[in-house]
C-alpha cells in the first residue's frame, strides 16, 4: 500500500488538490518559501559539462579523455571556479549533439604510406 495513494491506512484515494489549493499549501509552509530573482542569481547551476558527461555515464578522467579536454579544465567547469569560453561551449554542444562524430574526429588518422622514390 502506497502512503501516496491512501489516507490513514483506508483503501480510499487522497483527495485531490486543485492548483490552487497546492500553491496555498507551499506558501504556507516556511521552509519552503519561492526563491526571490536574487536569490536565484546568487545560486550556482550545474554546469553544462557535468550534465553532459553524467548523460554519458563517464568519469572525469574518461570524459576528458574521449572529448580532448584538460582534466583540470573539465574539473574547473564543473565547481563553477571557471567558465566554458565561446569556443568550448560550442564544443560541448556538439559533444551533446552527437559524441560519436566527436570520438571519430578525435581518433589518429592513418596515414597512407608514403614511398621515397629515389
Amino acid at each position: 500500500m502506497s502512503k501516496t495513494s491512501t489516507t490513514g491506512g483506508a483503501d480510499k484515494p487522497m483527495r485531490p488538490m486543485t492548483d490552487d489549493e497546492v500553491m496555498a499549501a507551499a506558501l504556507s509552509d516556511p521552509d519552503a518559501q519561492p526563491l526571490t530573482a536574487a536569490q536565484l542569481a546568487r545560486m550556482k547551476h550545474t554546469p553544462r559539462a557535468k550534465l553532459i558527461r553524467r548523460a554519458f555515464g563517464l568519469t572525469q578522467e574518461e570524459f576528458a579523455a574521449q572529448f580532448q579536454i584538460p582534466l583540470g579544465t573539465l574539473r574547473d567547469w564543473e565547481q563553477g571556479v571557471a567558465e566554458p569560453d565561446q569556443a568550448a561551449r560550442a564544443y560541448l554542444r556538439v559533444i551533446a549533439a552527437d559524441p560519436d562524430a566527436v570520438r571519430k574526429a578525435l581518433q589518429p588518422r592513418q596515414r597512407v604510406g608514403r614511398t621515397s622514390e629515389a
